[in-house]
């Protein structure tokens, strides 16, 4: 099952087999269709407000307060600083974790978390220190991770940070043009040049809710992912992931008719949304429309065969249902669509300790390894090649 997520590697969208990508639009979609919420089989419960979400605690602005002098001239702010701030006055293990969804407090006193909870903390220390904040959407391919039997389509965010000159009006540096800098806590976004587009704080609020509701629903609470999903849809009707993810909680609770019709809302705000359009196919396959889910499937396949990391989920897949010499196939193809990337490595040496092949597993272990960029990736190799090691010379 598939599942949409923004980790800034940061929206879910629960995958069962698919995410979504905002393609260029020329008219505004419908309006969402609200009633869609009414009598559902779930109870509410409450969750974090915007501003529970946003807000600094009384210590993070104490140390703020006594590292800056918060009115002086903004062109002596800069991105660099506030990362150097998050870096000498957080945990020191600063490093990106997909499935840790944090308000901005939370973030700050543990730093390892998802982009989407980073860039809310950027966004947050920024917005006090009199700099302006702009999130945005970063137009990275379709990327999956798999847990606990599901797949999680990733998103990603980063934060534009530029000068207030509004909140400094009289002063001498109305005369020069503010600086703009980029927060962008993936390395490999920040190595290649992806299109951006610009979305509110309303939408990222929607994308950690849309994500906290994933989360829960995985783990099986589902009144708790339904409030999740019900409070992104309430601040921001037309983000389609949470109709979409919305729509999976109500397949998995046996409510087919009102699931596909929010399979259908997702699309109608966003007909780009390849999750939500895999799932439906899933649907169509549990109502006896076999023909309708093909179709679809056809359709995805030809926007996806040149993804690398659509062609490793392939392989995954593959690897689930016992097949390593099919799995193996896929892999290697995703590392001929892209030679650098360490999960197909990764994947490779799974796939052949499977067949006991323990010098190739080592082989492709080291390349995963020299490859990886995140800390917490590069720790989980080098554990690998340990146990390997150790197996070996038992």
């Amino acid at each position: 099952m598939k599942l949409s997520y923004q980790s800034a590697f940061s929206a879910i969208m629960l995958f069962v087999s698919g995410l979504v990508l905002t393609g260029c639009q020329t008219t505004s979609p419908p309006p969402a269709n609200l009633a869609l919420l009414d009598h559902a089989p779930f109870e509410t419960l409450p969750v974090e407000t915007q501003e529970e979400i946003f807000s600094l605690d009384d210590s993070i602005i104490e140390t703020l307060n006594n590292t800056f002098k918060r009115y002086e001239e903004p062109e002596l702010r800069s991105a660099e600083v506030i990362m150097q701030f998050l870096l000498d006055n957080g945990d020191e293990t600063l490093s990106y974790m997909s499935d840790a969804n944090l308000t901005a407090s939370q973030a700050y006193h543990n730093l390892n978390a998802n982009c989407l909870s980073l860039s809310i903390l950027a966004y947050s220390l920024s917005e006090y220190l009199n700099l302006k904040g702009q999130f945005q959407k970063v137009h990275v391919p379709e990327y999956w991770a798999s847990s606990r039997g599901y797949s999680f389509l990733s998103g990603h965010i980063n934060l534009k940070v530029y000068e207030d000159r509004t909140k400094f009006i009289g002063k001498d540096v109305l005369h020069t043009s503010p600086r703009t800098l980029t927060i962008d806590f993936d390395p490999n976004s920040r190595q290649q040049a992806f299109r951006t587009t610009e979305i509110t704080k309303d939408r990222v609020t929607a994308m950690f809710y849309n994500n906290k509701g994933a989360i829960n629903m995985v783990e099986g609470r589902h009144d708790l992912a339904f409030s999740y999903f019900q409070a992104a849809i309430n601040i921001d009707s037309q983000y389609s992931s949470a109709w979409a993810n919305l729509a999976i909680l109500y397949r998995i609770s046996d409510t087919l008719d009102i699931a596909e019709k929010m399979y259908n809302q997702a699309l109608s705000l966003n007909p780009d949304n390849n999750t939500a359009k895999g799932n439906l196919a899933v649907l169509y396959e549990l109502t006896n429309r076999a023909e309708q889910a093909q179709e679809i499937r056809a359709q995805l396949y030809q926007i996806r065969r040149k993804n690398p990391y659509y062609v490793l989920t392939l392989g995954n897949e593959a690897l689930d249902q016992g097949n390593i010499v099919k799995a193996i196939h896929y892999y290697r193809d995703a590392l001929k669509l892209d030679k650098r990337l360490h999960d197909g490595h990764f994947a490779l040496a799974k796939a052949y300790y499977a067949m006991g092949k323990l010098d190739l597993t080592r082989r492709h272990l080291q390349r995963a390894l020299a490859l990886s960029q995140f800390k917490h990736n590069q720790i989980q190799y080098r554990g690998k090649l340990e146990w390997l090691d150790a197996v070996a010379k038992n």
